[in-house]
């Protein structure tokens, strides 16, 4: 099968640092190429990946140090260049969220969105409304719910490649880890306050991103004076195994419905526990007593730091490979591809 997968051009992929959907992105393009498929990937210029690549624009518009740059005009020279190609291949994967929608119009029939941001926002609403045509994947069923009508085709969880993560031989599990993005949704803050009454160091590796810096000066730096709490600052892939690995436990406080959470699968594959709140996708990715714990409150989590020691690495692992290694995702993809085939090949039969 001929595919061509389209990237946002924000990060590189994968990311060196931060970034969610574009190391998405970098694992589903190796895995279906290993699948044996003939993968192109539509992206900056600069991705590592197995993928044969059209470079859309010169570097990721994060490492472009130019104040002189239109992400929209960035995005929309590379939907451009998608469109002419458009007729080569048999599926067209996009991942640029809603952008592509008023261009692709007379391709909707054989093209595959996924959807990977949260959609309780009014204007994502009126747009799935506007063009119903668009064949859509969701990350999680819950990231469903504000728009349950919509054209869904199917939910495929993400996916990382195993071989990415090693986890320690013997890890050393002697503090808590916060991982991702420092904004109010993803409570740094309340992660640093149940280490404090744990008593157990904190470890943070985030991205402050100039829309959250605010809530970092005001609430997150100031707590960042206690002895236990380390910010380490943003990390790439290769130091996740350690960072991770070494850790007794992963906190997830978050405070909003995660659409799925990509950290809580690459603790996971580190063999680490997960110890995340009640909200949005984590039901569907943690396996309560097994690959950690889903909390309601401060108090279950502090219960659950200690509970998580009796946990299993190893099966922590295992279930990750089983659930979440890229291949998995390829698979179920491909799966979604099939019948977007079979329903092109009925657009045809009927138009003709």
């Amino acid at each position: 099968m001929k595919i061509a997968q389209i990237a946002p051009l924000y990060e590189d992929i994968p990311p060196k640092l931060y970034g969610g959907t574009e190391r998405v992105v970098a694992n589903l393009c190796d895995s279906l190429c290993d699948l044996g498929h003939d993968v192109v990937l539509f992206a900056a210029a600069g991705a590592r990946t197995k993928a044969r690549l059209i470079a859309a624009r010169e570097e990721a518009l994060r490492l472009d140090l130019n104040p002189l740059k239109s992400e929209c005009g960035a995005h929309l020279t590379m939907l451009h260049e998608v469109r002419k190609l458009a007729a080569e291949f048999d599926v067209l994967h996009f991942h640029t969220d809603l952008l592509h929608f008023s261009l692709f119009e007379a391709h909707a029939h054989r093209m595959v969105t996924t959807l990977h941001g949260r959609l309780d926002i009014t204007d994502v609403q009126r747009t799935l409304e506007r063009w119903p045509s668009f064949g859509l994947v969701s990350i999680s069923d819950s990231q469903r719910a504000p728009v349950p009508k919509a054209n869904w085709l199917a939910t495929v969880k993400h996916g990382v490649a195993p071989e990415t993560y090693q986890p320690p031989v013997n890890p050393k599990g002697s503090y808590l880890a916060f991982l991702g993005r420092i904004s109010p949704e993803k409570r740094a803050d309340v992660a640093i306050r149940i280490a404090r009454q744990a008593g157990m160091p904190l470890k943070i590796a985030a991205k402050v991103d100039q829309a959250d810096a605010a809530y970092f000066e005001s609430v997150v730096r100031p707590l960042l004076d206690d002895p236990l709490v380390e910010f380490v600052g943003e990390i790439g892939d290769a130091e996740k195994s350690e960072f991770l690995g070494n850790a007794s436990a992963l906190l997830f406080p978050i405070s909003w419905p995660e659409p799925f959470g990509l950290v809580m699968i690459e603790s996971m594959a580190c063999g680490t526990p997960v110890i995340a709140w009640n909200c949005g996708s984590v039901p569907e990715v943690v396996d309560p007593g097994i690959t950690g714990f889903i909390v309601e409150s401060e108090e279950q989590a502090l219960v659950a730091i200690r509970q998580a020691r009796e946990l299993s690495r190893r099966r922590i692992r295992t279930v990750f490979e089983r659930r979440f290694a890229a291949r998995a995702m390829a698979e179920a993809y491909v799966q979604v591809y099939e019948r977007v085939r079979q329903s092109k090949r009925d657009y045809v039969r009927l138009a003709s």
